[in-house]
């Protein structure tokens, strides 16, 4: 049985679910069962309230006050009533209804890179400017763009191939593009990599089915990642001349984390899929690469117990809702529902879990908490 490279995963990802009070330099506090770290890449999304807002993603590559959206088009805004800074074991929000109305309630996941240093990566053809965890494997890599070429590498920093790059824009208003590596986990990876024909992607911003754009724009000629760069080709959404651009990548590490895909069923009972991840996840995001789906984020903060039910939309500013998903377990995660969001008829869905707790510690010895 394979043991865990990280026996506390809140060292490097954590959420805190918080309710807003509407006043400048609110101050947001991790819990103290969290790891204690500074983050580095914050993402906001009120949960319930009166009115929809959109997704808000902050990273300390491009400072507190600049935001992003993962359920819109729009350039990058520089807004200090939003976040104002990352903090030891969280952050400080200014006055926005999107992230601090009084009496709403919100959900921040939280991934730790490099507590905010970064450095340059002159290893593809780009200098990029990278922060990377790679015990954790994560990575937030920046660079400007040169509009040219077919095979432009750009240096990633995450010590191994990532198995999940979002790539933006951050000039010009563009859709989202998301690849998958042939070294993504399970069974879907082939033929729908960004190596597969056509390089193909898909969008954080649109619940479309993965698209097969044709040429060799966006993915380069196209191929797939290796453990330094990812390339890019001349779109604009992905290499914009003279444009800054940004780019989230993301690898499985063993025990902590697992970029995967799985053949849904349609099924609710014992026929339907069982998930294998060698942990108990904290994190669960699924999206089905073969149908327009939505982009479904839940996670045990709002839904404590089985099954979880409560779920939110990356591609979508609407608030909560709620549906029999699946059930966690200790070493993954069970199917419970025939929705096409998650278990779509021998379609092959995406995922990406980040775990709560191993099953087993890195001394190779059954964690005690379930």
């Amino acid at each position: 049985m394979a043991y865990a490279t990280i026996n506390n995963p809140s060292a490097n990802f954590t959420l805190k679910q918080y309710t807003g009070t509407g006043n400048d330099n609110t101050a947001i506090t991790n819990d103290a069962s969290a790891g204690n770290f500074k983050p580095d890449l914050l993402w906001i999304k009120e949960k319930v309230s009166s009115s929809a807002s959109s997704h808000r993603l902050f990273d300390s590559n491009r400072g507190a006050s600049k935001r992003i959206e993962s359920d819109t088009t729009s350039a990058q805004a520089t807004d200090t009533s939003n976040q104002k800074s990352f903090d030891t074991n969280g952050f400080t929000l200014g006055n926005s209804s999107s992230v601090n109305a009084n009496g709403d309630t919100y959900i921040a996941a939280q991934w730790k890179a490099n507590g905010g240093t970064t450095s340059s990566n002159s290893t593809g053809d780009i200098t990029s400017t990278v922060q990377a965890n790679t015990a954790a494997g994560f990575s937030i890599v920046t660079w400007t763009g040169n509009g040219g070429g077919t095979n432009v590498n750009i240096g990633h920093g995450l010590g191994g191939v990532p198995e999940i790059v979002a790539v933006k824009n951050l000039t010009d208003t563009t859709n989202w593009r998301v690849g998958i590596s042939n070294k993504i986990k399970g069974q879907g990876g082939t033929g729908r990599d960004m190596a597969a024909s056509n390089g193909k992607y898909m969008e954080w911003d649109d619940s479309a089915a993965q698209k097969n754009p044709g040429g060799t724009t966006v993915w380069g000629s196209p191929q797939n990642p290796t453990s330094t760069v990812f390339t890019v080709g001349s779109n604009n959404s992905v290499n914009g001349n003279g444009d800054s651009m940004l780019a989230y990548c993301w690898r499985s590490i063993r025990g902590y984390s697992q970029c995967g895909t799985f053949i849904g069923t349609a099924d609710s009972g014992a026929n339907a899929p069982f998930v294998y991840t060698g942990f108990r996840p904290a994190y669960v995001m699924i999206k089905p690469i073969d149908n327009a789906s939505s982009w479904s984020w839940h996670d045990v903060v709002r839904s404590p117990h089985n099954e979880s039910q409560e779920y939110l939309w990356y591609n979508s500013s609407n608030t909560q809702g709620t549906r029999a998903a699946f059930d966690i377990v200790s070493n993954g995660f069970k199917l419970r529902t025939t929705d096409n969001d998650y278990n779509y008829n021998g379609g092959y869905m995406l995922y990406y879990a980040v775990a709560e707790m191993p099953l087993v510690a890195t001394n190779d010895v059954f964690a005690l908490a379930r």
